[in-house]
């Protein structure tokens, strides 16, 4: 009697990345982006610019101030710390500068916030100076609130964001301290001191990456607004917005420029549908190579703008802004070639190598020529 056979069933895979269904690759997707946000921290390079950045910035903005401290912060400006306070218990903020009257104090803290931006700049102790310049921006941004800008509330969201980053791993002197740091003795995995080193760092780093994110998704909304908000608007529709904006009193600070680029309006109209094109289409560019071409238009838009309108404190914190969608290749292949630049500049020039000698026989003589 012969036997059926019967041919086996092949097992499914439990595999949820080989699954063919949408309904259970969301899960894989889900799991491969907490892992990601989880494990390894994302744009370093770009944090460290960020900080570099905007810490280089406010420190040279309190430093143009410095003649005008008194009536932009001091005891002795039109708004006084008293109104200041009645502000903030209608607003919630809050301001170091407005614990005291006292003229020495206020020089105290303008020194403090000197040597707090400087050292944030550095890098030196991040974690502790992330908090304290983050302090900083939040007081002077309160104690003058009616003279502060657009480009004042960007570094003001921008410094809190950095507080949760690991902004010091990089270009920094925290990260020059760990690279001459001695290694450590590896200790037991038994121990509880491991563990709440590694739930340590892995809080750092989803905090790290959440910020990060959060820092891109404000700079999208940005752009993305401003964009829509243009659109609206019928002198940006027709071509002749930034032919008013060149002709505001209140944004020339060199007339004679702003007078001679608005000689030319056939650029002034390509240039402004070119702006709103841009932060329009800003938020789709960035998951391609279209978004380098991009950013280097919005550079030179920005460097337009600090130049014809003068606003470079504004247009300085948009240009560090946007380096954070420059990922950490773009940075290391940058300094990779810058050192490789000046490694060949500083190389001594080598002698030439003397020419091979020829040599041939006439008769019984050997006779040795130069290759010509």
């Amino acid at each position: 009697m012969e036997t059926e056979r019967i041919a086996p069933v092949p097992r499914r895979s439990t595999d949820p990345r080989t699954e063919d269904t949408g309904t259970t690759s969301l899960p894989a997707r889900a799991r491969a982006l907490a892992t990601l946000l989880v494990e390894r921290p994302v744009s370093l390079y770009a944090a460290a610019v960020l900080r570099i950045g905007y810490g280089f910035l406010y420190l040279a903005f309190l430093l143009r101030e410095f003649p005008h401290r008194d009536e932009i912060w001091g005891p002795g400006s039109p708004w006084t710390p008293t109104l200041a306070r009645e502000l903030f218990d209608q607003t919630g903020w809050a301001s170091v500068l407005t614990l005291s009257d006292s003229r020495t104090y206020f020089e105290c803290c303008y020194a403090a916030a000197l040597v707090v931006s400087a050292l944030f700049t550095l890098g030196w102790r991040t974690r502790i100076l992330s908090v304290l310049f983050a302090v900083v921006v939040a007081s002077f941004h309160a104690r003058s609130i009616f003279m502060t800008d657009g480009g004042d509330n960007l570094i003001l969201l921008m410094t809190v964001c950095l507080v949760l980053t690991a902004c010091g791993r990089r270009w920094s002197l925290d990260a020059r301290r760990a690279r001459t740091r001695p290694a450590r003795k590896p200790r037991s995995r038994t121990a509880p001191l491991p563990a709440l080193r590694d739930a340590g760092k892995t809080l750092t780093t989803t905090l790290h990456n959440c910020a990060m994110f959060v820092i891109a998704a404000q700079v999208c909304f940005l752009y993305g607004s401003a964009g829509l908000y243009k659109v609206q608007g019928g002198t940006w529709g027709n071509g002749t917005a930034l032919h008013y904006v060149l002709n505001l009193q209140l944004f020339r600070p060199w007339p004679a420029l702003s007078q001679l680029a608005d000689q030319y309006p056939l650029m002034i109209a390509v240039t402004g549908y070119l702006t709103v094109l841009l932060q329009v289409a800003f938020p789709f560019t960035l998951f391609g190579r279209l978004k380098y071409p991009v950013l280097a238009a919005l550079l030179g838009m920005h460097l337009g703008i600090a130049l014809l309108m003068g606003l470079p404190l504004f247009s300085g914190a948009m240009i560090v802004a946007d380096t954070v969608f420059l990922p950490d290749r773009f940075f290391t292949s940058l300094s990779q070639r810058t050192r490789s630049l000046a490694t060949r500049k500083n190389k001594p020039p080598t002698a030439p190598t003397p020419l091979p000698q020829q040599t041939r026989t006439e008769g019984a003589k050997s006779v040795s020529r130069p290759l010509a």
